[in-house]
Order: C-alpha cells, then structure tokens, then sequence
C-alpha cells in the first residue's frame, strides 16, 4: 500500500460516507471489459464538478492491490449485473477487484507542490519510481531511469502489469498554456507509458480523466491508441458524463426538491439515445444546502469564460447574443487543437466553452446552446465583467426593454427596439418579418430569466408569433407578441383580440393577466412602433 502504488480505497469510502453518492460503478463493467484488449486506454474528459474525481478514486478502490474494497462495492450496481449477462460480469468482477498493481496519481497534486512548474515531471517520476524501488527492489538497478523503462523492466522479470489512473491528466496544458516544452516533456513521458510496441508488455489498461480531449499537433492525436469520449462525442460512457434523469428525479424524490426547478437550473446537456444530462456537482450542491442557486462560481474556469468571450473573433459577439437569447449556434468542431491557447475562430471559442460545460452540443445538429439557468447566469456576470462593451449594451438594453414592456411603455419599446435593430442587423438582412422575429427574440433575451419562450405556436386560428409564459414563482405577466411588417402595431394588436390568442396562454397554465404586444416596422419611415394592451385573465 504506497501514495501512488497500490493506494488504498480511502478516497472512494470518504466519498460513500457522505450519504449522497449517485452509483455510477457500471463504469467499471466498462473498464474490466476493455481490460487487456485493444480498447485498453481510455481517455474520458469533462468539464469540472462533473465526477471526474469520484470516478477515479472508485477505479482505484475497485483495481488496487493495496485495497480491500469487497464491502464497498458489494451492493452496488456493478455488483447486480442484469440476470442475463449475470454469472458472466460476476466472474468477471471478482477477477479483477483488488487484483491489479495500479499507479495513480493527480497531475494538479505535482503541480501544486513543485517549486517551479519546470519541476513537475521530474518530480512525478523520481515520486512514482521511489515506490517501484521499494516494491521491487530487484527489478530496478539504474539510480535514473524513464519510468516507461521501470515499468517494462519489472514486468519482465516479474510477469506483473500495471493498470495506470490519471486524473486531471491536462492540468499541465491549463496551469502551464504558454509553457510549449513542458508540455513536449509531459506528451513524450505519455507515449512513453501508452504508445509503442513494448508497452503491451507491462500495460494492462489504463484510465484518463481531465477537462481537455488529448492534445493536438496538425489534425493528429498525440496518443492515438486512446479510446476518447469527451462532451462532443461520449460514446459509451455518455451514461456517466453526469446525472442521468432518472437519477435526478430519484434524488428530487428522497429528499423533496422541485424536479421542475431542478431542470431549469442544472438540466441541459444531453446525447442521443440517452437524453437529458444533469451537472452533478450543482445538483448535489443543490440537495445538500436545500435550495437553487448557482454553483458554478465555485470552479476555476470561470475566468476562462470572460478571456473568451472577449475575444475579437467574427460572429463571435452576435452569436453570444443568439445564445443568450436562448437560440441556438452551428458551428465545425473539427479545427480545435484540445487546448486553451490555439484558438483561431469563433468555432474554436465555442468548441472550447462545451469541453468546459459552458456550452451544450448537438451532435447531430451540429450546434451549441447554453444549457441551463446556472450556465446563463455565468454569461451574464462573464459580459458584465468583460471588456466587449457591445454585449454589456445588449444586455442592458434587454433589461430596459423588459422593464418598459412590463410598465406599458409603448415609446420606449420601440426605441429600444430601433436601438437593437441598428446594433446587431445588417439593414441588407432586415426585410421581411422573420429578420424582425429575430431581433425582437434577441432584444428580449432577459426574458429567459422570468419566462419559457414559444414561437409561433399554433392557437386553432392561427399562430401565435411569440408567447412569453412567466415560469413558476415569477410575478411577470405573461406576453402575447404580433409582429408586423409595414402595417400597423394597433392592426397586430387587432389580431391577437380577434384570434384569442390569450387563450391559448390561459391553457397553458397562465394564471396571471396578459399583456398583447404590436411591434411593426416601417420600411418607409425606417422605425418600430409599438402597441401594448392589458388581457385580464378574468375576460377570457
């Protein structure tokens, strides 16, 4: 039993004794699966608060020679296969729980405790050979010797291999970004260990986890004998990239939170043939204080979120609107180099932003969206605090429009629309009634914070163009929106009335009074007007 060989199940058990762990151990069904073969290296990256720690330290626990770890997984999930691959997984569990010689090690524990970050690869191998030395003092003769070299000489004297845990993996490529030959050092110590024909010899699988998928040099992994799934393609690990919605809804049940509220804050992520992924750290965050907020704050990244919004890149300003506004973006994934200096294009940022959990993406649309309130929120603050003084203005300007569309104030709605339209559209692109229906949605895009938005929602007389419907605890009154192009805002006004268009935000659970709001725009005067009318819900 050492620090970095053999380590005990410590880690894993203080995690149980918490009382709110989520089981996730089917990972190591994947794991024992992959054991040994072709698809032995894995390399699972996402974002921080994720799990990528507790995952870990149950790999630990569960492979460590040095851990007696029966009694912890005994009743878990991977302990209960299904009764159809049964006999088969148990066989396969009791021959590799506590059965392996495992390194593990935590790129940022070196980091943290190296006097000059230059120092943090030496310091990893003389560490790691120290132990080897002392477990097998027979195998290792040289005072300096690769520890790739170490590992290959005790295998082949002993018959012994080693399962190999890193977590933050990509610490170095975050703490040191500038820092190009300590990361060459850092890659070159990694194929040492995971790439080659002798590593076979002494390598019987090996589990990676971090932020970042493995760096790029041109369009080529570093290491590309790795199994990678990352937050653009999870594979078949999608399941434990976060909480899955049954599990949130088990979690909301025992200890009596709104699911409803839980999925406005935390809900957003997802993948194809799974569903809706939830930010586990926030939700248990959420469970353990009893109440909403945001937990984001807590992580590191945040201040990689203003560095990047900042950034000077065409579309990017634009599309942080659209995206704020609760639209979504298209974009190529395929130029990001998996680290967080190399950014060339508004693509490249975005790519980023999903790596970190600032954004979502549909892979099989192609597109980004910020997923959740929690993620919103850390926009907002990102603008505010930033140095693009355009989106500062845009959320202000959404801010004073909401205000006045509650207050009635026709005139300044349509000033503030003029103010929107002049600031993020092409007059070229401005001529019909959906380039209208755009920047009506981005100029009300602090409207996500008090309302889920519908657009044109069939009423059975026709389509509501966009319907604000305050959410539950909001004292907003829901919005009714008609838009017009060179007509007339009283004539939108009209047509919600004689269509009951108020209805139909009365059967969707509007329990509130309603405001009817006309935009139109003048192609010849080049202006917005504005009309807005009091629904009492009484009246319907």
């Amino acid at each position: 039993m050492g620090i970095y060989l053999n380590p005990p199940a410590d880690g894993f058990e203080d995690i149980l004794k918490d009382g709110f762990y989520v089981d996730k151990t089917r990972l190591i069904t994947y794991t024992n699966q992959v054991m040994g073969t072709s698809r032995k290296l894995t390399c699972f990256s996402r974002p921080r608060r994720f799990g990528k720690s507790y995952a870990a330290q149950m790999l630990v626990a569960f492979y460590s020679k040095g851990a007696d770890s029966r009694h912890l997984f005994e009743n878990m999930k991977v302990a209960s296969p299904p009764e159809e691959t049964k006999e088969q997984e148990l066989a396969v569990y009791r021959q590799h729980r506590n059965q392996w010689d495992v390194l593990f090690w935590d790129m940022t524990w070196f980091i943290s405790n190296a006097e000059r970050i230059e120092d943090t690869i030496p310091n990893l191998q003389s560490g790691i050979l120290e132990e080897l030395k002392k477990e097998f003092p027979d195998c290792i003769q040289k005072d300096r010797i690769p520890l790739p070299e170490a590992l290959l000489n005790i295998s082949a004297r002993t018959g012994r291999k080693f399962y190999i845990i890193i977590d933050e993996w990509d610490a170095l490529f975050r703490e040191a970004k500038d820092h190009i030959e300590l990361q060459k050092a850092y890659i070159q110590l990694l194929r040492g260990l995971f790439k080659g024909g002798q590593v076979s010899r002494f390598l019987g699988g090996a589990y990676m986890t971090g932020i970042l998928p493995i760096k790029k040099y041109g369009t080529q992994s570093a290491l590309t004998d790795f199994c990678e799934y990352t937050m653009l393609e999870p594979g078949p690990l999608a399941e434990y990239v976060g909480f899955t919605e049954e599990e949130v809804q088990g979690l909301c049940r025992e200890h009596r939170m709104d699911f409803q509220e839980t999925c406005r804050w935390y809900d957003g992520y997802g993948f194809s043939g799974l569903g809706h992924v939830y930010s586990p750290g926030s939700v248990m965050k959420a469970v353990m204080n009893h109440r909403f907020s945001n937990y984001w704050t807590q992580t590191e990244t945040y201040e990689s979120l203003m560095v990047y919004i900042d950034l000077n890149f065409d579309g990017l300003k634009d599309a942080i609107v659209d995206l704020l506004g609760g639209n979504r973006c298209r974009i190529d994934t395929g130029s990001f180099q998996n680290d967080m200096t190399s950014m060339k294009s508004r693509d490249d940022v975005f790519t980023l932003l999903v790596h970190l959990g600032y954004l979502a993406y549909d892979a099989d649309r192609r597109e980004v969206y910020i997923p959740n309130e929690e993620i919103r929120e850390e926009f907002l603050r990102g603008i505010r605090n930033g140095s693009r003084k355009e989106l500062v203005k845009a959320v202000e300007l959404s801010d004073r429009l909401l205000e006045a569309t509650v207050r009635m104030d026709s005139d300044t709605v349509a000033e503030i629309m003029g103010e929107v339209h002049v600031a993020s559209t092409s007059p070229r692109y401005y001529n019909n009634e959906q380039a209208l229906r755009s920047v009506v949605i981005m100029a009300y895009l602090s409207c996500v914070d008090h309302y889920v938005r519908f657009e044109e929602l069939a009423s059975g007389r026709g389509y509501v163009d966009i319907l604000f419907l305050p959410r539950k605890g909001s004292q907003k009154p829901a919005l009714v929106i008609e838009l017009k192009w060179d007509k007339s805002a009283k004539g939108a006004i009209t047509q919600i009335q004689d269509r009951d268009y108020g209805l139909l935000a009365r059967r969707l659970g509007c329990g509130k009074d309603l405001l009817l709001v006309g935009i139109n725009y003048s192609t010849k005067t080049r202006k917005h007007t504005c009309r807005i009318e009091q629904l009492k819900i009484n009246n319907l």
